[in-house]
């Protein structure tokens, strides 16, 4: 994150890792049906918005209230994405967490905030158990060539091993790159 105390190495090594992601996502949204395509539309977004977010300080044409405004448009379509079920609400606790964190890095130009404890205590308990989780998961769907089934907000199905493998290893680690994010704060 901009102004993080993230070494170096790490905070490019997270660019590279949440642009691969968000590439990732974007050609899954390219091929995806009607249905499907608002949720890996917001992968999307995330992925590339995490991107931008982990590029070092000073070295993006961005600053924190370009990507506040990002951050914020993304929730927005988070909130829309809800009419659809309540299984897209971690698009919602996603695209509001890049925006709180967005949020503390505007406020914190020059003095140092880093968010309120609470909240960002909060958020690390919830993306600790969402990679916990994720990757219980995929560790479980990908022993052998049985069926997987296919996710709730269309996130892929098919053989074990097969897209719907990639598309939870992406999403792994987004949960993962957040939680990096987060524990820099």
């Amino acid at each position: 994150m901009h102004g993080s105390a993230m070494p170096l190495t790490l905070a490019w090594m997270l660019v590279a890792l949440c642009a691969a992601t968000g590439g990732y996502c974007l050609l899954r949204a390219r091929r995806a049906d009607r249905r499907t395509r608002g949720a890996a539309v917001g992968e999307v977004v995330m992925g590339f918005g995490m991107a931008a977010m982990a590029v070092p300080a000073g070295i993006g044409p961005w600053g924190p209230q370009v990507l506040l405004a990002v951050f914020g448009g993304a929730t927005v379509h988070a909130l829309w994405l809800l009419r659809g079920g309540v299984h897209h609400a971690h698009h919602l606790v996603g695209s509001l967490a890049m925006a709180y964190m967005a949020l503390a890095m505007a406020l914190g130009q020059g003095h140092g905030r880093a968010g309120l404890p609470a909240v960002t205590g909060a958020l690390l308990v919830y993306y600790a158990g969402y990679v916990l989780l994720g990757g219980a998961r995929l560790l479980t769907a990908g022993g052998g060539a049985r069926p997987v089934a296919v996710a709730a907000d269309g996130g892929g199905g098919g053989t074990a091993g097969g897209a719907g493998d990639l598309t939870r290893a992406c999403r792994l680690a987004m949960g993962t790159g957040m939680l990096a994010m987060l524990l820099a704060m």
